[in-house]
């Protein structure tokens, strides 16, 4: 090889060479991105739409799961559907009664207002705390249901009454602060049931810096109406990006025959992305809750 040749293996690419390879290079990166573009962005989008679903279905499945705690007949929805709130049940049982004809005990007294106590038959299935609330044969949320109406604790007809001592699990007995059953009109319950309601429960979507939430609110005293401003609740945030307020809780009460085996549908939309992302369409997830109302 004569030194002519040797000279011109070793000169390399010349800058046209280079440039050539470069816009090959680019058109075949265009032609790829072309074709890969629609999958990438639609495994995105996939992506997106399922963590949204499993945002909204796990949101769903905590408010199903205490929504059906509820007390019987204490679920209530406001008038657009954003908000729906109920008084939590803790534990219940069965009462003592006169009519039982049992020789030693305590029966749960509808006469004497003086008798503050009262024997649980069978004992209780988990503890009770002072300031658990007491509630025998609840009929509604309703005005015209008083005194059977769980949510008219400061009325002085009532079915509602405070714990005063700590019950352990398996306790017998429980005191009250008061004993609101024995009045001219008792209303003891047929099957002579009672439940043990721990607090009242919100759930609730509103706007917060900007973006519609859903939360949950609990630990309030309870009101005889919905209230838009609680009383030093604890709060919860359980989804964000909420497409809409509007509808999310459905509930017929007004219905005899739902009222006694009663669906609460529960709609929650959620968006993929965020709010001001008008490309990604919202999920929306449905639900339905069967609320036990035998008070």
């Amino acid at each position: 090889m004569n030194r002519r040749m040797i000279l011109r293996a070793a000169r390399g690419f010349t800058l046209v060479e280079a440039i050539v390879v470069i816009v090959i290079i680019g058109i075949i990166g265009a032609i790829v991105a072309v074709f890969i573009k629609a999958p990438i962005q639609g495994y995105g989008d996939t992506v997106a739409r399922a963590e949204a679903g499993e945002e909204a279905d796990l949101a769903l499945r905590r408010m199903a799961r205490e929504i059906r705690l509820a007390l019987p007949n204490s679920v209530r929805v406001n008038d657009d559907g954003s908000a729906i709130e109920f008084l939590l049940t803790r534990t219940g049982g069965r009462y003592l009664a006169v009519e039982d004809g049992a020789t030693g005990g305590k029966p749960l007294d509808f006469v004497d207002a003086a008798n503050k106590e009262f024997d649980v038959v069978g004992g209780l299935r988990s503890a009770v705390a002072k300031g658990d609330y007491v509630v025998v044969y609840n009929l509604g949320t309703s005005a015209d249901m008083a005194p059977a109406n769980a949510y008219g604790l400061a009325a002085a007809d009532r079915n509602i009454a405070r714990v005063s001592e700590d019950v352990g699990e398996n306790g017998t007995t429980i005191k009250l602060d008061d004993n609101p059953f024995a009045r001219d009109d008792p209303m003891p319950s047929p099957g002579r049931r009672f439940q043990v309601v721990s607090t009242p429960v919100t759930f609730r979507c509103e706007s917060k810096d900007g973006a519609l939430v859903l939360t949950r609110y609990a630990g309030y005293p309870i009101r005889a109406t919905m209230a838009v401003e609680l009383d030093k609740p604890s709060a919860a945030l359980l989804a964000r990006r909420v497409a809409a307020c509007e509808g999310i809780f459905s509930y017929a009460q007004s219905d005899v025959e739902l009222r006694r085996s009663a669906l609460v549908l529960l709609s929650l939309s959620l968006h993929t992305r965020s709010a001001g992302d008008a490309s990604f369409g919202p999920v929306r997830l449905l639900h339905q809750v069967h609320v036990d109302n035998t008070p």
